[in-house]
């Protein structure tokens, strides 16, 4: 990071200097987009997303140093699957794991898979079903991982990221597919994550990225109560069009994207139970019908949120040439 991108130090020792430019484009037009407290992990102070006025990326500003992530998430998978764990069901995550392997665009039979991020490995159990021929492995920086591989929902648990060093070196060209769902907004730098990430795809590879889609109507209408919003844990909202030119620069053929089917019908519940959060548990149970109507309301609203911009996120295929 160049010295003109940066502002005066903060004096937050978990905070990086804010930057004066866009990390994606270079673009000194920013604009805040957000000031708000993170609402779910209960860390005190108040967070920055900003946004480009060139290229549209969003992304918090000042970040996180790498001391600051540790520190959030120490704690946080055990918060945040809680809180999920009230909107959705363990067989609604299933189904929708199952709906999403049935649609990828991808080879029938590849021979290995990585999931990128994969938590519990919930969606290679799932995608199992559709690709029962196909090697899946995990890769995430919890200890999640190694619990799926106990039981049996991986074959091999690579624990880390991308980035980490000799990861690259260990698995260079080893993936017939690599999947990303809702991974690339957590990492410091999503350009490194991908050339990393076609990197250890073989010749004519398949990368599957999902993530919120910061253009959603619903962003604007709910602020910071919009779930994709999470403060710090997202630190990049990236729009589809400059996903997809880093990727056909990074030499990619975009085989597919959708913005449709990988919308997740949460955005009034999510936003309702982020409200509630810190409410004592006997109000927040009092709240039930009123999150339960929400949950309804955001269903009905599914159909024409998949075909409208109130869809909240998109899926890009792209295949690795040469």
């Amino acid at each position: 990071m160049s010295s003109s991108a940066l502002t005066s130090q903060v004096t937050d020792p978990y905070l990086e200097p804010r930057r004066a430019d866009c990390p994606w484009c270079g673009s000194p037009r920013l604009r805040t987009r957000l000031r708000a407290p993170d609402p779910l992990g209960g860390r005190p102070g108040t967070f920055v997303l900003d946004e480009c006025g060139d290229c549209g990326h969003a992304f918090q500003n000042p970040r996180p140093t790498a001391e600051g992530l540790a520190v959030h998430h120490r704690d946080f998978h055990e918060r945040h699957e809680q809180f999920t764990g009230r909107l959705l069901s363990a067989r609604a995550v299933r189904r929708r794991h199952r709906a999403t392997a049935r649609a990828l665009t991808v080879p029938a039979d590849p021979e290995s898979w990585l999931d990128v991020g994969t938590g519990h490995a919930r969606f290679p159990e799932a995608a199992k079903e559709y690709f029962p021929y196909t090697s899946f492995d995990g890769l995430d920086a919890s200890a999640n991982v190694v619990r799926a591989l106990v039981e049996g929902r991986v074959e091999e648990a690579h624990r880390g990221r991308l980035t980490t060093p000799g990861t690259v070196e260990r698995l260079r060209a080893r993936y017939d597919v690599l999947s990303m769902f809702h991974h690339l907004a957590h990492v410091p730098d999503p350009r490194a994550e991908l050339r990393a990430a076609l990197a250890v795809l073989r010749p004519g590879g398949h990368l599957v990225v999902e993530v919120p889609d910061p253009d959603c109507a619903f962003a604007a209408l709910l602020g910071r109560w919009w779930l994709p919003h999470g403060r710090p844990r997202h630190l990049h909202l990236m729009p589809l069009a400059n996903l997809r030119a880093e990727l056909e620069a990074q030499g990619c053929t975009v085989v597919s994207t959708d913005r449709g089917a990988p919308h997740l019908p949460s955005d009034l519940s999510a936003a309702l139970a982020l409200a509630l959060t810190d409410l004592p548990p006997v109000l927040r149970r009092l709240a039930t019908p009123a999150l339960a109507a929400a949950s309804a309301l955001d269903h009905t609203l599914a159909p024409i949120a998949r075909r409208t911009r109130l869809s909240n996120t998109y899926r890009l295929v792209a295949r690795r040439e040469g």
